[in-house]
């Protein structure tokens, strides 16, 4: 049986490391390799034409991959030889799940499920912030924007509000029970009211649009069926919705009476309104939207009202988007919501890496510039630079270590004020990433899901005016091929 022949191409520094995962990744995998250290101590340094002038590609290999900072056009590389060629990982402790993952399912992405979110008290809110928060919220996904009135009183501007959020293009639902409000909402072109039962269904009949029914009673379902009767004879499109308690209120009652108003209208549309449970549950709420959505997925509930007031669950409606596309391709396919989207993954990571410390011991031993190498393992930090390996669980008594490593105990030569704030940066990443169970990647921002904030790679001036950068520092290429 035939072999790939893998040819892996590194700088100096990174041969020991490359070699001790690429090893048993070709066991469990079953590829033949080999490794190309090129004359530079950075891989992350090296450019595609900089690489086509100095690597020899075996005849033997029928796949080439560069360190995944090798960015920029390949056609330097390609025009010397026909081996296909690719960038991998930027991080090589991820080359084990580089070359076992699975391409993304092709129909990965469809949804059926309409996210409402509701913009809570706008009589209160001057009609340019209204707007606003519509726009963040259709950013994130919302399919309509719900008009949230307060109960007990008539407020005048609702149809100019919604007046308003249809001139921007958005598709609008109007939440209140007074028909005086809803009447002029819906007028202005609200194309759903949230919510109706026994005391304004009659005027529902006039408003010629979709509404969503709710029982008198949730906890016995009272008045719902009547309503639904009602409704269904006079030719108004509805939405049922039993209503979700929160937890101590009957929460699992709750879950229990959708079920049943599924089981006894199999076809009827429904509608589950989920801020019940993550505005009222001291919990981050990823995982109450992907819950809640993988159950609507699975009862045919096509539409969820979510809003976002309280601070924990301030990105409900994008955690909702990204958990409808996973539960439709889960429950469609009959397959495990499980590695097919990793953006709600957001406190912790799928997996951590680290580096061991003998990785690192090692690495002490090799480094030759004047740069310094930041990692998080075992629960401490640690600093590699020329001689030097520090490391603590606290980042200040690395930090005071580092201060005496200097000439006669006192501070390195290259430590200025700006190296100085990047590693206080970099450090404070790595402390976060200890402390969560994140892996620590240096120059690289730390992987929150879909709230990931991306960072550029900083370059800093020292005083001589001689390029460095953070951590893998931009050295001449010239000088590293004099070596």
């Amino acid at each position: 049986m035939h072999r790939d022949h893998i040819h892996f191409v590194t700088g100096r520094l990174a041969e020991h490391a490359l070699k001790s995962v690429v090893a048993p990744l070709a066991t469990d995998v079953g590829f033949d390799y080999s490794v190309e250290v090129l004359p530079i101590t950075v891989a992350a340094l090296m450019s595609p034409a900089w690489i086509a002038r100095h690597w020899h590609v075996p005849t033997a290999a029928n796949r080439v991959i560069l360190p995944g900072y090798c960015g920029g056009d390949l056609a330097p590389l390609t025009a010397t030889t026909e081996t296909p060629v690719e960038v991998g990982p930027r991080d090589l402790r991820q080359l084990h799940s580089y070359f076992k993952r699975q391409p993304p399912p092709s129909d990965y992405g469809a949804f059926d499920i309409e996210i409402i979110a509701e913009i809570n008290h706008c009589p209160r809110l001057p009609l340019a912030e209204i707007l606003r928060q519509a726009a963040l919220l259709q950013r994130d996904g919302a399919d309509l924007i719900d008009v949230g009135c307060h109960p007990g009183g008539t407020w005048s501007g609702v149809a100019d509000v919604v007046r308003a959020l249809r001139d921007a293009g958005h598709r609008v639902s109007v939440d209140s029970l007074n028909p005086a409000e809803i009447g002029p909402a819906v007028q202005a072109g609200a194309e759903l009211v949230l919510s109706v039962n026994s005391t304004n269904r009659e005027a529902a009949v006039d408003w010629g649009v979709e509404v969503i029914v709710t029982p008198d009673v949730p906890a016995t379902l009272e008045g719902l069926d009547e309503t639904i009767d009602f409704l269904a004879q006079r030719g108004v499109r509805l939405r049922i919705d039993p209503i979700l308690e929160p937890i101590g209120f009957g929460f699992a009652s709750s879950l229990g009476r959708y079920l049943d108003v599924r089981r006894r209208y199999p076809d009827a549309e429904m509608m589950m309104g989920i801020g019940n449970l993550t505005e009222l549950t001291d919990v981050d709420s990823a995982g109450v939207n992907a819950t809640l959505m993988g159950f609507c997925q699975e009862q045919g509930i096509r539409s969820v009202l979510t809003t976002q007031v309280i601070n924990w669950a301030r990105t409900s409606v994008a955690e909702c988007d990204v958990a409808r596309r996973v539960m439709h391709h889960a429950v469609t396919h009959r397959v495990l919501p499980k590695h097919l989207d990793p953006r709600l993954v957001m406190l912790r990571d799928a997996e951590v890496l680290e580096t061991p410390v003998a990785s690192i011991a090692e690495l002490a031993t090799q480094v030759r510039d004047n740069n310094y190498r930041i990692y998080a393992t075992d629960g401490e930090v640690h600093l590699v630079g020329v001689g030097l390996h520090l490391h603590d669980a606290d980042p200040f008594v690395v930090v005071e270590q580092l201060r005496r490593s200097g000439p006669d105990g006192g501070l390195p030569k290259n430590l200025d004020p700006g190296h100085a704030f990047y590693l206080g940066y970099e450090m404070c990443k790595a402390l976060t990433a200890l402390t969560l169970w994140k892996t620590y990647r240096q120059d690289e921002p730390l992987d929150w899901g879909f709230a990931t904030r991306e960072e550029a790679r900083h370059y800093l001036k020292r005083p001589s005016a001689k390029a460095a950068s953070s951590g893998a520092e931009l050295d001449a290429l010239d000088a590293e091929e004099a070596t």
